[in-house]
C-alpha cells in the first residue's frame, strides 16, 4: 500500500487522507474512558485500511500500551516496522509461523490444545519461553476455548509455564453483542468470563492483562474494562453502531476522508441510459460526472443508485451501477470543472457524506466502508508530527 506523507501538488485519481491527529486525538479520548485500564489500539487488517503502521505509531504516541493484530503477518510487519510495542496476535493456524513470533516477542493467542502444543515445541526449538494469552469463548461462539474445555488449557498451559517453555501473559474473551445495548447476551457474557478468569486464577495463573472489552464496550461498558481495552474501529474515528450513539456523541473523530478527482463532465439529454444495464435513465437534459473509482478500489457495488458524494458543494447519489473502476453522478445541470474533487466520505464537517452514511447506503456496517478501501488507493497522511 502506498504511503505517502505529504499532500502531493497534482492532484491524484483518488485519495484516502488520513488524519494522524484524529487518530491521537481518539486514543487519548478513549483512553479516557477507560481511566485504570491500559489500551490496545487493535490495527488488524491494515488497521482498518488506514494503514498499520503509520497507524499504530501515532497510538502509541498518544498512549497505547498495547497493539493487537489478527494474523501473525501483520504482527511481524509491526516488528519489522520497528515498533517494539507489546503486540497480541490472536488468529493462528497449524504450522504457526510460532517460532518467528516467539523470537519477535510477540503475545500469541491460544483458543486450544493444538495451539498450545505446538508453540511449546517452537518455544523449545527457540529456546526461550512464548508470551502466551488464554482466549475462552464466553459465548461469541468463535474463537476460543469452551468452558468444558477450559480446565484442560488452563492445566497444561501452567505445566509448560513451571517447565519454561511459556508464561501466561493474559485471560481474554470478546463479546458478541456489545453493540446492541441491553443485550442479555452481554452480561452472560461478562459473568461467564469472571467465572472462568477465576477458575485460572485459582489454578495458579498471574495473568499480566484480562480483558474483554472491544470498541462498544470500551465506550458504554465500564464494567467491562479490567486490565486492558482493545477499541478497533472507534479508534478510527467510526461509531461501533448507530444505536449506542454517533462518533461526536463520544468525542470522536474520523480519520479517514475519501476523495477522487472528477474524471468528466458532459452533457447528455433526457432518456440517456448510464452504466450497465441502464439501471439510471436520466429524466431531462443534465450533466455528468465520472468519478474514477469503481469496487476494484472497494467502492461497495451494493451503492449503486444510492451511494452518496459531494460534488462542488452538493450531495449527489451514484448515478446506476458502480463499475469496476469508476462510477457516474448525475449533477443536474451543474458544470464543476473536470478535476474538481468529489468526497465519497469523510468527518461530514464540510458537508459530505459519512462511512455511516455510506453503511446505511449500502445495507451493511461502517467498518466494511472503511476497510474495503483497496491498494491502489494511496493514503496520503496528514498531520503525522505531534505539535508542541
Amino acid at each position: 500500500m502506498s504511503e505517502t506523507s505529504a499532500v502531493p501538488t497534482a492532484p491524484l485519481r483518488a485519495r484516502a487522507e488520513i488524519d494522524l491527529a484524529a487518530l491521537r486525538a481518539n486514543v487519548r479520548a478513549l483512553r479516557a474512558r477507560a481511566k485504570g485500564a491500559a489500551l490496545m489500539a487493535v490495527v488488524k487488517s491494515d488497521a482498518y485500511g488506514h494503514g498499520a503502521v503509520p497507524c499504530a505509531r501515532a497510538a502509541v504516541e498518544a498512549g497505547a500500551a498495547w497493539l493487537g493484530t489478527a494474523t501473525p503477518e501483520e504482527a511481524l510487519a509491526l516488528r519489522a516496522a520497528g515498533l517494539d510495542t507489546r503486540v497480541l496476535c490472536w488468529l493462528w493456524v497449524p504450522g504457526g509461523p510460532w517460532r518467528q513470533a516467539i523470537e519477535a516477542d510477540i503475545d500469541v493467542s491460544l483458543s486450544g490444545m493444538w495451539a498450545l502444543r505446538e508453540v511449546t515445541e517452537a518455544a523449545r526449538q527457540a529456546g526461550r519461553p512464548a508470551r502466551v494469552q488464554l482466549k475462552a469463548d464466553t459465548g461469541l461462539g468463535r474463537n476460543g476455548c469452551q468452558p468444558a474445555d477450559w480446565p484442560e488449557l488452563v492445566g497444561e498451559a501452567l505445566r509448560a509455564e513451571r517447565a519454561g517453555l511459556v508464561r501466561v501473559t493474559g485471560l481474554w474473551s470478546h463479546f458478541a453483542c456489545a453493540d446492541e445495548p441491553g443485550h442479555p447476551s452481554i452480561a452472560a457474557q461478562l459473568s461467564r468470563f469472571r467465572e472462568m478468569v477465576a477458575y485460572a486464577e485459582e489454578q495458579g495463573v498471574r495473568p499480566e492483562v484480562r480483558h474483554l472489552a472491544n470498541s462498544p464496550a470500551t465506550l458504554t461498558l465500564p464494567e467491562t474494562h479490567f486490565d486492558l481495552v482493545r477499541p478497533g474501529i472507534a479508534m478510527y474515528g467510526v461509531s461501533p453502531s448507530p444505536e449506542i450513539g454517533t462518533p461526536a456523541d463520544f468525542g470522536l473523530r474520523p480519520v479517514m476522508t475519501l476523495s477522487a478527482s472528477l474524471a468528466l463532465v458532459k452533457h447528455v439529454p433526457g432518456g440517456h441510459g448510464v452504466s450497465y444495464g441502464h439501471h439510471h435513465i436520466t429524466a431531462g437534459d443534465t450533466t455528468l460526472g465520472l468519478v474514477p473509482v469503481g469496487y476494484a478500489d472497494g467502492i461497495p457495488r451494493h451503492a449503486s443508485g444510492t451511494g452518496p458524494v459531494l460534488v462542488d458543494g452538493k450531495w449527489r447519489t451514484v448515478a446506476g451501477r458502480v463499475a469496476m473502476d469508476q462510477f457516474v453522478v448525475d449533477l443536474g445541470g451543474d458544470e464543476p470543472p473536470v478535476g474538481a474533487e468529489a468526497v465519497l466520505f469523510g468527518p461530514g464537517d464540510r458537508g459530505e457524506p459519512t462511512a455511516e452514511d455510506w453503511a446505511q447506503a449500502c445495507g451493511t456496517i461502517a467498518y466494511e466502508i472503511v476497510t474495503r478501501i483497496g491498494t491502489r488507493v494511496p493514503r496520503v497522511y496528514v498531520n503525522g508530527e505531534e505539535e508542541g
